[in-house]
């Protein structure tokens, strides 16, 4: 029996891996994967729409203009959004807004100081310049006043990201005889800016065409759409960027309450 023992041992020790040392990959723990990061949350939006009548929303039925279009976007991409603003227009939940029709860019200037230090937002969208143009006003001077109404902005809100809209095409010969020349003046005031180390973005416009007018200064509800899309874009662009920083408490203001300040806890005692 002694000759089957040493055999039968040596197979049960090798089976059993009595005795063997592991080899090195085996001796080593898998570790658990690691979760994937995860992406930024969507930043938490105080949006003031500023500018003129097309910020108001002439020509939109529902009287929301590009407003409505753009709180729906921002929402459904995951934004907490709240549009700020002293007037309200249209048939939205959120309709805070600071269009003011016929308004120039030195009039839109002379309110600048008083509702961004009373609404603190930490996005504008800026849509002027159509009034003094289609007026004929100081034409060859609209575009520094327009760089020192960004100046205005984004020293009175430094941490406000500032995304400047192109005037939209139109079918007044006054105002479309100097909105090339205007416009071809945009990319050289925010490079500027930026280079200042400014968060300012142009916003490109011109995919509306005569088309997307209601009238010969105002976009219809499918021009309001496209120019919903392009500011969105500006947003999220800004955003990946990481330029929106969160919104500053406002104080001493008895404001509504909407989805951002709820998230937020921003709203005024």
């Amino acid at each position: 029996m002694k000759k089957y023992w040493l055999p039968l041992a040596a197979a049960l020790t090798a089976a059993l891996g009595m005795g063997a040392a592991l080899p090195a990959t085996a001796a080593t723990t898998t570790e658990a994967p690691r979760p994937a990061a995860r992406a930024a949350a969507p930043a938490g939006l105080r949006l003031m729409p500023l500018g003129n009548s097309i910020t108001w929303g002439v020509g939109s039925p529902s009287g929301n203009g590009y407003r409505g279009f753009l709180w729906n976007r921002l929402a459904a991409e995951g934004h907490a959004v709240d549009f700020v603003g002293s007037g309200r227009n249209g048939s939205m939940s959120d309709p805070d807004n600071e269009g003011h029709s016929g308004w120039r860019i030195d009039q839109i200037a002379g309110i600048t100081d008083s509702v961004l230090a009373r609404y603190r937002p930490n996005v504008v969208t800026l849509e002027i310049g159509t009034n003094d143009l289609n007026g004929n006003y100081q034409v060859p001077t609209a575009p520094d006043r327009l760089r020192a109404l960004i100046d205005q902005i984004t020293r009175d809100a430094p941490d406000a990201t500032v995304l400047v809209g192109t005037l939209i095409v139109s079918t007044s010969g006054t105002e479309e005889a100097h909105r090339p020349a205007f416009n071809a003046k945009l990319p050289g005031i925010v490079q500027a800016e930026q280079a200042a180390g400014k968060h300012v973005r142009l916003v490109d416009m011109s995919a509306l065409t005569a088309a997307d007018l209601s009238d010969a200064l105002h976009p219809n509800d499918n021009g309001y759409r496209k120019m919903a899309d392009a500011f969105n874009a500006g947003v999220q662009a800004a955003d990946a960027a990481g330029w929106i920083k969160p919104p500053r408490p406002v104080r001493g203001q008895v404001r509504h309450s909407s989805a951002a300040d709820r998230t937020s806890g921003l709203l005024a005692k």
